[in-house]
């Protein structure tokens, strides 16, 4: 389902509890429900150009490959894009919930300049890691580029 304005590409990830995977992306991570269909187990979530579908395990059609061992994020980090990590991280902190990585400003070299970030990760109830990521804006590099 999806139109020329959707992205190319849309993770669809296998969840062990789908409520449990909408309070966190949606409550605590501002996501919205697009669609869905409780039947199936199977909801689609976005913020603002951020798309994601969450599956329960177990429920409708799953495509599994190999035996799901817990946690099953383990080797993938999703990055999403924010105006601000503040809210976010707000609304995890008062939930209890632990962050992977702290908030930390970062500045990566892009071509012959460095793109600054505000970000932190945090898994989601299945392992998920997540990176949300606020612009810090763009600089000059301070060292001579790496020769390619």
């Amino acid at each position: 389902m999806t139109t020329g304005t959707d992205p190319a590409l849309v993770p669809e990830l296998l969840v062990r509890n789908l409520a449990d995977s909408i309070a966190f992306w949606c409550d605590l991570c501002g996501f919205t429900i697009r669609y869905d269909r409780p039947d199936d187990g199977f909801a689609y979530i976005t913020r603002g150009s951020a798309h994601v579908m969450l599956e329960q395990a177990g429920t409708g059609r799953n495509w599994i490959t190999a035996p799901l061992d817990t946690p099953y994020g383990r080797g993938v980090n999703f990055q999403v894009a924010v105006s601000d990590v503040d809210s976010i991280l707000s609304a995890l902190r008062a939930a209890g919930d632990s962050l992977f990585m702290q908030p930390e400003s970062k500045w990566y070299r892009v071509d012959d300049e460095e793109v600054g970030v505000r970000q932190f990760l945090v898994t989601d109830p299945d392992g998920y890691l997540i990176r949300f990521q606020s612009p810090l804006g763009r600089r000059p590099l301070t060292g001579e580029p790496p020769v390619r």
